[in-house]
């Protein structure tokens, strides 16, 4: 699922759909960034929620109106990408990320 604000932000969310819909996760991450988290903080807390009250997995990954990013997630691994000033970042597993340089 996914949920965006002009004011807030964006989240894209992927993992177990049932467990994302049932504590509507994108929305969630949101409103922690609208209450004064940082994205890593709210992603965290969204994630964490979603493990304490569904045992669901999943990720998360973000971005405010500012342009500044954050990919977290609790399932095993998962391939991601964020481009920020002309650097492609990705992964797969926990702390593996490549930056390339797109020009």
């Amino acid at each position: 699922g996914g949920y965006a604000d002009n004011d807030i932000g964006a989240v894209s969310t992927t993992g177990h759909g049932e467990s994302i819909l049932k504590v509507n996760l994108a929305r969630l991450a949101l409103f922690h960034v609208e209450q004064g988290k940082s994205l890593e903080e709210a992603a965290n807390a969204s994630l964490g929620h979603m493990k304490s009250k569904v045992k669901g997995v999943g990720g998360i990954i973000m971005v405010n109106k500012a342009g500044e990013w954050a990919v977290k997630w609790t399932s095993t691994s998962m391939p991601w990408g964020a481009a920020k000033d002309g650097k492609l970042h990705s992964g797969i597993d926990f702390g593996d990320t490549s930056i390339i340089n797109l020009s």
